[in-house]
């Protein structure tokens, strides 16, 4: 599982003070779960060169990203892996909460 870095993620344009948690606490997250084998932050723009060198068979983004759209899909469809788009059952959105907080 790959994880934008602090860094990469103050790049995005989300908002001051972002990330609220840092990388660390955010990759022991995810390697808690028991389908991950490997967590990584990155610093790139995109992860495409991780994908390129990790070769994941499962290649998983929200469903607010298209197929078509997401980086490496074409890359990884190439080689026999599958390209997910997983649904967004429940909205949670750092940017909301945090407006919430402050207009609180």
């Amino acid at each position: 599982m790959a994880v934008n870095s602090d860094a990469s993620i103050a790049k995005l344009d989300k908002g001051e003070n972002r990330p609220i948690n840092p990388l660390h606490d955010r990759m022991a997250l995810l390697a808690g779960l028991g389908f991950v084998d490997l967590v990584i932050g990155f610093d790139a723009e995109t992860p495409i060169d991780l994908i390129r060198r990790a070769r994941p068979e499962h290649l998983v983004k929200g469903g607010d990203w298209p197929v078509d759209q997401i980086v490496g899909a074409r890359l990884v469809e190439e080689y026999g892996g599958q390209i997910h788009s997983i649904p967004i059952r429940y909205q949670r959105s750092t940017s909301a909460l945090l407006k919430k907080i402050r207009r609180n």
